[in-house]
Formats: structure tokens, C-alpha cells, sequence
């Protein structure tokens, strides 16, 4: 599926470019960003790939926004567009930590700095979300309503109650999905029978 054509890289470019600008307030307010650049505007991967490459960018080290570019531009340009796609996301947050930075450092006691601060919080917010619904819709269509139910309530509780870090809990859950699957094709296989 890998391509180096110019006009897959530019697309690359401009789809990661987009995230690395609007991405305020950085990776949870990147992903729902992603997912519609990846899934919806250029339809790279579907919602199950999508899903797949932000559980596997959950539980490696580092931060979620550049291990979803390289993973992504790695499938859709190779070598070239994974490199193309993570200097496209990290390059606007460089340049606007540099600059702006300096500028809220000047003048951080500003009324104005202060909204502008507190105002990006309910957006992300909605963004975050929307995300959640998502996922919580599509794991309820392929494990049931008592299933999705059970499995938040636990990672909830391992995570917030135990504080247990979210990529251990991922790392196990997707332990047990690489398990899980046969015996449920082998069982699928002998009710045709």
C-alpha cells in the first residue's frame, strides 16, 4: 500500500502540517485530529486500522502525535512518508513553542493570554469527546453493551483507581485479543460444520 509518489507524500505533508497546526493543547487533542485526516479526508485506513495504530502508539514510549505520523506515513509513503509525515507534525509545534513561548512569557499576566488559554479547554474537550463515543459505539458493535461496559469499568479502575498506566493496560488487553481469536474462529468454524 506504501507509495513515494509526490502527490501521496503532499498529501502526507498537508494532512500531518494540518495536525502539527491545530493540535493545541498536543496529543489527546491530535488523535481526533488524525483520525480525520487518515480515516475520513484521504480514507488511508478504516476505523479498525485506525484504532489498531492508536493502540499500538499507546503503549510504545513517546509522544501519541509523532508515533501516529511515522505509522501512518510509513503505510501510505514508506520510509519517505514516514519521515515526511512526522517533520510535518513536529515542525509547527517547534516554531510555535519558540515563538510563542517568548510571547506568553512577556505576557503571560495579560487578561487576554488568560482566555485565550482557558478557551481552547472546552473545545478539546468536545474533540475528546466525540472520540470516546466513537470508540465506545465501535466496541460496542463487535463486543456487546455488558462486554464494552465491564472492560471500561476495569480499565477505568486500573487506571484511575490503581494507577496502573494506561499502556500496561493496553499492552494487556491486546495480549489477550492476540489469544482470544482463535479459539473464536475455531468455534465459528465447527457451528458451519
Amino acid at each position: 500500500m506504501a507509495s513515494s509518489s509526490l502527490a501521496v507524500q503532499g498529501q502526507l505533508f498537508m494532512a500531518f502540517l494540518r495536525i502539527g497546526l491545530l493540535g493545541f493543547g498536543g496529543g489527546p487533542s491530535m488523535i481526533p485530529l488524525v483520525r480525520a485526516e487518515a480515516v475520513t479526508r484521504y480514507q488511508w485506513m478504516n476505523d479498525d486500522d485506525f484504532g489498531d495504530v492508536l493502540a499500538i502508539g499507546n503503549t510504545l514510549p513517546g509522544p501519541i502525535a509523532t508515533k501516529m505520523a511515522g505509522t501512518i506515513g510509513y503505510r501510505v509513503g514508506g520510509v519517505a512518508g514516514c519521515i515526511n509525515a512526522v517533520l510535518a507534525v513536529i515542525v509547527p509545534c517547534i516554531v510555535a513553542m519558540v515563538v510563542l513561548l517568548g510571547l506568553f512569557t512577556r505576557y503571560r499576566d495579560q487578561r487576554w493570554i488568560q482566555g485565550m488559554s482557558e478557551g481552547v479547554v472546552p473545545v478539546v474537550m468536545v474533540m475528546m469527546a466525540q472520540l470516546t463515543w466513537d470508540f465506545f459505539q465501535k466496541s460496542r458493535a463487535a463486543l456487546g453493551w455488558i462486554a464494552t461496559l465491564i472492560m471500561g469499568a476495569v480499565a477505568g479502575g486500573l487506571i484511575y483507581g490503581l494507577g496502573i498506566h494506561p499502556g500496561l493496560v493496553i499492552a494487556a488487553i491486546l495480549v489477550a485479543a492476540l489469544l482470544r481469536p482463535e479459539r473464536r474462529r475455531e468455534r465459528s468454524g465447527e457451528a458451519r460444520s
